[in-house]
C-alpha cells in the first residue's frame, strides 16, 4: 500500500462531499489533503466528473506541486494549493469550488458584508474579495500567482488565515482552507450559505445595515472565545 493512501483517502471523502452539498456541478471544484510528514498532498485529479471519481485517481504532488505519484494530470489550480500549503503551515485541507453565490459575489468584485449572526458566528468581518488579477500575473504562471493574490489580499486587509479561512477572487470564484480537509470543505459550505444570505438580504432591503459590533462579538466568542458555550 503507498505510504500516501491516507491522504488519498482523505482527499477524495472530502472531494466527494463538495456534489453532496451541492457546491459543484460536472468538475468544477477541487479539495487538498496534506500530510506535512510526508511533504506532499493528495489532490483531485484534473477534469474527473466527480461521478466518476475513485481513490485511486487522487494525485499525490510535493509543496512546490510536482506530481510524485498518480497516473492523471493533477487539478489545474494545483500551484495555487502548494503555494498555499507552503506558505501557510498550519492548515491541512483546500476547497476551491464555483458555487453560485459564492461565485456571483467574486464576480461582482465585492466582499461580503457581515449583516447577520450566522455570518458573526464564523466571522467578524467581512469575507474578503481579492482585487482582480493584473495583467502581468495573469500571462505569467497564472495558477502560482492566484495565490499570491490570496495571500496578498489578506495581508492587506490585516487578516491572518487563521482567523479568516475563506476568501473570494475577484472575477474567479472561492478558496476556503482549514486545519483538515473537512474543515476546509464545512468552510465551503458555510460561505456559499452565507453569500446566498447576503444575497437575498440586499433584495429585500437595499440600505441594509451591517450588523452591529456588540452582536458580532457576542456571537463569534459564544462560539470561538475562551468562554466559549456553544455545542456539547
Amino acid at each position: 500500500m503507498s505510504k500516501y493512501q491516507h491522504i488519498k483517502e482523505l482527499a477524495y471523502d472530502a472531494n466527494m462531499q463538495l456534489p453532496k452539498l451541492g457546491l459543484v456541478v460536472f468538475t468544477f471544484g477541487n479539495v487538498s489533503a496534506v500530510d506535512r510528514s510526508l511533504g506532499a498532498f493528495a489532490i483531485k485529479p484534473s477534469g474527473v466528473p466527480y461521478a466518476d471519481l475513485s481513490i485511486d485517481q487522487m494525485v499525490i504532488v510535493d509543496l512546490d506541486g510536482k506530481t510524485i505519484e498518480g497516473n492523471l494530470r493533477p487539478s489545474s489550480d494545483t500551484k495555487t494549493h502548494a503555494l498555499l500549503y507552503s506558505r501557510w503551515e498550519k492548515i491541512g485541507g483546500i476547497v476551491h469550488t464555483h458555487s453560485t453565490y459564492a461565485t456571483a459575489w467574486a464576480q461582482s468584485q465585492r466582499d461580503i458584508p457581515i449583516y447577520g449572526t450566522t455570518h458573526a458566528d464564523h466571522n467578524t468581518v467581512d469575507i474578503p474579495c481579492a482585487p482582480p488579477m493584473d495583467d502581468a500575473m495573469i500571462e505569467g504562471d497564472y495558477e502560482y500567482e492566484t495565490g499570491f493574490q490570496i495571500m496578498n489580499c489578506l495581508q492587506q486587509k490585516g487578516m491572518s488565515y487563521e482567523e479568516v479561512e475563506m476568501i473570494l477572487v475577484g472575477n474567479h470564484a472561492p478558496f476556503t482552507w482549514g486545519k483538515t480537509a473537512d474543515k476546509a470543505v464545512y468552510n465551503s459550505a458555510v460561505l456559499e450559505t452565507i453569500a446566498q444570505m447576503a444575497f437575498l438580504t440586499e433584495q429585500i432591503n437595499a440600505n441594509v445595515p451591517r450588523l452591529k459590533d456588540s452582536l458580532i462579538r457576542k456571537h463569534f466568542e459564544r462560539k470561538h472565545g475562551p468562554n466559549s458555550y456553544y455545542g456539547q
